[in-house]
């Protein structure tokens, strides 16, 4: 998890490329801010990773709190970054136009914190039936959690829609636990 402050790397020039592409005109006030926010962060970290990301050791033992804050915004390296934000400008420019951008704002907000109380709350109940206490220590940073649950919100503002993940047509409903048991296989942690 570490990355060199303020480098310019091959996913945030895509990034930059696909934002051009889709205009800034053509993108929602709060999802460009979303995307400023974590763009910046990514060039100038508040602090090293492992000072920002969220675990039940540093987030619940510690009361490390500003971690639910931080851990959203901060990203392992360039590609974590690029995939990220851009299944945010899709999302975004879709689901900002619906529900308007205060609304979405503050479900940004809500979600962004919730994810890390979730994520806590899981890795503790993994503790606790697996007997393994190693899963205190797994700290975790990014906006993905934030995108799997803008996903399900989609789904339900768009219902009866296909989705492909992996070549497969799956029903939007189930493709994003499909997407997110993908991603765990392909790139786990």
């Amino acid at each position: 998890m570490q990355r060199r402050q303020g480098r310019v790397s091959a996913g945030l020039l895509l990034l930059l490329y696909q934002i051009s592409q889709v205009g800034l005109q053509n993108i929602p006030s709060v999802t460009l801010g979303v995307l400023a926010l974590n763009i910046f962060l990514f060039l100038n970290p508040v602090r090293p990773l492992p000072e920002v990301c969220i675990s039940v050791n540093e987030g619940f033992y510690r009361r490390n709190w500003q971690r639910l804050l931080l851990s959203p915004v901060h990203h392992a390296d360039d590609w974590h970054l690029y995939y990220n934000m851009i299944s945010m400008l899709w999302k975004g420019i879709m689901l900002e136009k619906k529900l308007k951008s205060i609304w979405f704002a503050y479900i940004i907000a809500v979600f962004s914190v919730l994810i890390g109380v979730v994520y806590m709350v899981l890795e503790f109940m993994l503790v606790k039936i697996l007997d393994d206490p190693s899963y205190e220590m797994n700290c975790a940073v990014g906006f993905s959690g934030v995108l799997f649950a803008l996903k399900v919100l989609n789904n339900h503002y768009n219902p009866g829609r296909v989705s492909s993940v992996l070549g497969l047509q799956i029903p939007s409903k189930y493709a994003c636990w499909v997407e997110l048991v993908a991603i765990h296989l392909i790139s786990p942690g």
